[in-house]
Order: structure tokens, then C-alpha cells, then sequence
């Protein structure tokens, strides 16, 4: 039985780890990691202040092919530090991205996909993680003007912080009813807005505002899908054969701020006037 074989068989995309996510997008076979846990490249932070460090620190970066196609893959981890961005994972990630560009400026065309699943920055490392992200968001956008980034989204940790931001900077995002995505997590929001505002504790709601099938409907990501490893399979194979979007959302920015301004933040929102607020011309 084949390493593909034997992960479809598990269906479920979301209750794998980030190195099994990764190996299931590549053709069968042609999964290589980069700075693998054998290379004990851990956080020189986090000891330091008692939490356990891990030797691939939450990230894994793999090369291979999809559909014969030369493909960088970054899987975060989310059951690691909440799949936060420090200091090693960020630069792992950062690195791969701006060494797929420069293999297409070499003449070989290497896409990339990040299977997201983020709260951010890690508190821990604060701005040497920021510094990080500031670098993956540089490397995303000089990548995507050659071949497309595909960011998912699919379990319940979500993408928030900085690395919502590397979100929005692909080129497409494909998302699953478990997935969340927004700049600051519940908690956040709760802790500064006060829990009249926003209860993190209420995950209808905020499933209802940051979810993956309202995040669609909104028209802030591209694809929504099943939590199913063959869908999202699928789905990345027909994105990566789609190419470069004429337009990236990122490049709208103007249209985005213009239909925020017209929010009444006076009241509480609502999951239908974020629907309403994304609806109209995008051009």
C-alpha cells in the first residue's frame, strides 16, 4: 500500500499532522524534507522560559511534485504552540519561499502551498517571530508574481495574526466549514472589547463570523471545501492548474477599505451585514 493510498484512506484532512498533510498534496514518492527534526533545529527561546521545545519548531518544509509539478510545501503545526511563528520556524518558512523564487528565476517553475493553521506570532520570541512574518509576507508576494501560492486553511486552530495577513497575500485560499480566519483571535477581541462585544466562549457565533463557509461567502477566500484529504486534494490540483489570478485580492485594498468604511461599528455586527458589506462590484 502507498504512503496516498494509505492517508486517503483516513479521509479526514483535518486530524492529520502537518507532515502527513504535506505528503498527502505531493505525488506519491516525491515527498523530500528540508531541514527534517533530524537536524535539531530548535527555538533557542523557548527552553529559556520552561515550555518544550520541538525539533522541527512547529514548521515543515517539503519539496516535491503535484501533478508532476515542482511544489514547495509549508505545513505548520498546529497542535504545537498553538501554530505560532517563531524566530526558526518563521526563517524556515520564509527561506523556502524565497528559494521557490529564485528557482523560477532560474527557469524552474516552483509553486508553493501553505497549509495554514496559525494564532500568529509566538508570544515568547515577540519580535523576532514578527520580523519573521514580515519576511514570509516579502517572500509570498516576489513568489506569487511567478506562480501561484496556495494558502489552506482547515482545522479549528484557524489563521490569525500576522500569518492572517500571509493569508490574504496568496493568490488563493481554500478553506473547510472547521476553519477560522480572521487579524485577531476571540480571545483577543474578548480581552480588549470586553465580552459584551465578543464572546469567545461562543463558537456558533464565531464560527457564524470568522468560519470558513461565511469567509466564502464573503468572498475572502477562493475555494470552500469538505474536510475530506481527496477535496482539498483536488481542489489545490485545480487552483495550481488555474496559474496566477489576473487579479490578487491583496491589490483591491482600495475596494476593501471603501466598502469597510461603511460599516456602522456603533453596533454589534451581525453575520448577514458581513455577507452584505463584501457584495457588489470587485473591480
Amino acid at each position: 500500500m502507498t504512503d496516498s493510498t494509505r492517508l486517503l484512506q483516513q479521509h479526514s484532512f483535518v486530524e492529520l499532522g502537518a507532515r502527513q498533510r504535506a505528503r498527502a498534496l505531493l505525488d506519491d514518492g516525491s515527498f523530500r524534507e528540508l531541514i527534517d527534526p533530524f537536524e535539531r533545529l530548535v527555538s533557542p527561546w523557548l527552553a529559556k522560559q520552561g515550555v518544550v521545545p520541538q525539533a522541527d519548531d512547529g514548521v515543515v518544509i517539503a519539496k516535491g511534485t503535484i501533478e508532476g509539478k515542482p511544489v514547495v510545501i509549508c505545513a505548520i503545526e498546529g497542535g504545537f504552540q498553538g501554530g505560532s511563528m517563531g524566530e526558526v520556524g518563521g526563517a524556515k518558512m520564509a527561506g523556502a519561499l524565497e528559494l521557490a523564487a529564485e528557482d523560477n528565476r532560474k527557469g524552474i517553475p516552483t509553486a508553493a502551498v501553505l497549509l495554514l493553521e496559525t494564532g500568529g506570532v509566538r508570544l515568547q520570541e515577540a519580535n523576532l517571530g514578527l520580523a519573521a512574518i514580515a519576511d514570509i509576507h516579502a517572500a509570498i508576494v516576489d513568489l506569487r508574481r511567478y506562480q501561484p501560492v496556495i494558502g489552506v486553511v482547515a482545522g479549528s486552530v484557524g489563521c490569525f495574526g500576522g500569518m492572517s495577513i500571509a493569508a490574504a497575500l496568496c493568490s488563493y485560499l481554500v478553506v473547510t466549514q472547521e476553519a477560522r480566519l480572521g487579524l485577531n483571535g476571540p480571545q483577543v477581541i474578548e480581552q480588549e472589547a470586553g465580552i459584551e462585544e465578543y464572546d469567545s466562549r461562543d463558537r456558533p457565533f464565531i464560527w457564524s463570523l470568522t468560519g470558513g463557509e461565511q469567509r466564502f461567502a464573503s468572498g475572502l477566500v477562493d475555494a470552500f471545501v469538505a474536510d475530506d484529504i481527496s477535496a482539498i486534494q483536488q481542489q489545490v490540483h485545480a487552483l495550481l492548474h488555474k496559474g496566477k489570478p489576473e487579479q490578487e485580492r491583496s491589490s483591491r485594498y482600495a475596494w476593501f477599505l471603501e466598502r469597510l468604511s461603511q460599516v456602522d461599528t456603533a453596533q454589534q455586527i451581525e453575520p448577514a451585514a458581513v455577507r452584505s458589506a463584501y457584495q457588489g462590484d470587485r473591480s
